[in-house]
């Protein structure tokens, strides 16, 4: 496999590894909380995982301005990806905001930058939880 330049990678594509990345982490906040019904993995997952939820984490962090100007620059341009698909459950602008959210994650995982992306994710977690 050829190296990634996370830089360069299409936002819609950062966006899709960081969908991947963040779904794993709350899987394992919430199994390691001892959640083990299927059902109930579920259900809660949805809470840290909608796009709703993510816009609102991707929000936070620009007003708290806690992000590096490289991490907002991705955040940008992944708000402003055009997906072609239209969202059904959620307005256009909440859609983008967690695109931005996704890419930034997938940002950090593809550019190695572990211990920040571990920090911003348990960080999002912390928001979401604080927020219910």
């Amino acid at each position: 496999m050829r190296d990634i330049d996370a830089k360069q990678m299409k936002s819609l594509a950062l966006a899709y590894m960081g969908d991947a990345v963040y779904e794993v982490y709350i899987r394992q906040h919430l199994l390691k909380q001892g959640n083990v019904k299927p059902h109930q993995l579920h259900q809660k997952a949805i809470t840290y995982v909608s796009a709703k939820a993510q816009a609102f984490v991707i929000r936070a962090w620009l007003n708290d301005l806690q992000l590096s100007d490289a991490e907002q620059s991705v955040v940008a341009r992944g708000r402003n990806a055009k997906s072609g698909s239209v969202p059904k459950h959620t307005s256009v602008q909440t859609y983008r905001y967690s695109t931005a959210f996704e890419a930034l994650i997938g940002y950090l995982y593809l550019s190695g930058q572990a211990e920040r992306l571990q920090a911003l994710m348990q960080n999002a977690v912390e928001l979401l939880e604080d927020n219910h």
